[in-house]
């Protein structure tokens, strides 16, 4: 939080000056401009409501779009929906769009040029930006800045998570807009900040790229090639497996990985053995033993940083607790991608699972974990996964489907030359995820303490 929000803990206020029953209400933003350039949104923004004629525009003509919690905004696909109850109105790139109930969670932004011309529900307002007054990309920069985000949540009263944010009170909220070209300096920061950003998306898309390259040119195999699923197929019956669509397509495009350098084992002949987790309920008040979860599996790797706790009879507990080397995979999830996908144990405090995750012991003498875990996670292990899956409910697949997965399984030598190198560019990857993110922090904050007008603007 930068000087400028800085609030005292306690605070006395007239009742007579009581306007909401919240208080945050109270919050507001300590501008460090000159009076003459705080204004009320208003001036700035100018209400557009041209409604969309249902007559002359059906509902597959129409670029409806998503408006998430970052501002950004997406086609919305139509091309299933029949019917779009209520009314509809248009919306062109520079305009300036916000959701009345999720306005506070960030879903304000501007129409970008990509979607010229696009149709919102009422529940969207809409607004013209006035040329002589703001620039549509100050306004959107403007809109991301914490301290306009919590001037928004100070509107909103009541028990309810559902409150609306109605036109008027947003239209009244006063913001600094200074000169034109001051206005455009702050914008050109921005977009060198975020220039700077997508040089790293792409040098970490390009490590993660070579590593994965490099992993297959060790194990002797071609990457799998992207594949659009047709809309039709035909399969000889002697090659059906199960009654499923999802499943027939996926067999059909499976890159067979017995063509490799080595040779070819099912999960199951390198296990020790697999087991589910507890479905005990867990505590987050620290009481008991830390118990990792779907949410602790991210992108390969193990994330301690958010634990609940369950308490089990010692017994129990010993059967329970991860051991070194230790392999824990997601078996069931509400997402596609989620399931199936692994991260490997290492360490020697005690920790147990819980039952949506499935404990695979390697058998040491025939494979490393880490080496099998980046296999089941890569491309090539992630297609025989999803032919696997099922849906019942959730997405799902057991410890009998697992141990069907065909895994190339070279010299143990050459499985420690490949986590070895798996690990340096995990290292490299990291380390650039990390100065990425310091910078988009830094960014953020830099451009907000121009906006407040704590921080010389050029």
């Amino acid at each position: 939080m930068t000087p400028a929000l800085a609030h005292s803990k306690a605070f006395a206020v007239w009742f007579k000056d009581l306007e909401r029953w919240s208080v945050s209400s109270f919050f507001r933003i300590r501008w460090k401009w000159p009076a003459t350039v705080i204004h009320p949104l208003a001036a700035a923004l100018e209400r557009k409501s041209v409604a969309v004629e249902r007559s002359r525009f059906p509902l597959d003509q129409l670029h409806l779009v998503t408006l998430h919690f970052d501002g950004e905004m997406e086609p919305r696909d139509m091309q299933r929906k029949a019917s779009f109850k209520g009314r509809l109105f248009f919306a062109e790139a520079g305009d300036v769009i916000y959701s009345k109930i999720d306005v506070r969670n960030g879903a304000i932004g501007v129409v970008p040029s990509s979607l010229p011309k696009v149709a919102v529900s009422s529940e969207y307002p809409v607004y013209h930006v006035r040329p002589k007054v703001s620039m549509p990309e100050y306004v959107k920069v403007l809109f991301r800045t914490p301290a306009f985000r919590q001037q928004i949540n100070s509107m909103i009263s009541g028990a309810s998570g559902r409150k609306r944010v109605q036109p008027l009170d947003l239209e009244e909220v006063k913001v600094p807009l200074p000169p034109l070209s001051v206005q455009e300096a702050i914008v050109a920061h921005w977009r060198r900040t975020q220039e700077a950003a997508a040089k790293s998306r792409e040098t970490i898309a390009k490590l993660e790229a070579d590593t994965l390259s490099r992993f297959f040119h060790l194990l002797g195999l071609q990457p799998p090639k992207a594949y659009e699923t047709p809309k039709a197929f035909a399969v000889w019956w002697k090659n059906f497996f199960r009654w499923s669509v999802s499943y027939n397509q996926a067999a059909l495009d499976i890159l067979d990985v017995r063509h490799g350098r080595y040779r070819v084992s099912r999960l199951g002949e390198l296990l020790a053995r697999a087991q589910y987790g507890t479905s005990e309920k867990a505590n987050q008040a620290g009481r008991g033993t830390p118990v990792l979860r779907i949410n602790n599996i991210k992108g390969g790797c193990l994330d301690l940083t958010d634990l609940k706790y369950i308490e089990l009879p010692q017994r129990v507990l010993a059967s329970l607790s991860l051991a070194d080397g230790d392999i824990l995979i997601i078996r069931t999830s509400g997402s596609r991608d989620l399931v199936g996908t692994c991260a490997v144990f290492h360490g020697a405090d005690r920790y147990a699972f819980a039952s949506y995750l499935i404990r695979l012991c390697v058998d040491r003498s025939k494979a490393l974990s880490d080496y099998v875990a980046y296999f089941i996670n890569s491309p090539l292990g992630r297609q025989q996964i999803d032919t696997l899956s099922r849906q019942i409910m959730q997405n799902n697949v057991n410890s009998e489907e697992l141990r069907s997965l065909l895994i190339p399984v070279p010299p143990l030598e050459v499985q420690r030359e490949i986590v070895d190198m798996v690990n340096r560019q995990r290292t490299w990857i990291a380390e650039e995820r990390k100065a990425a993110e310091e910078r988009r922090v830094r960014a953020a904050r830099e451009a907000e303490e121009m906006i407040l007008g704590v921080r010389p603007v050029g």
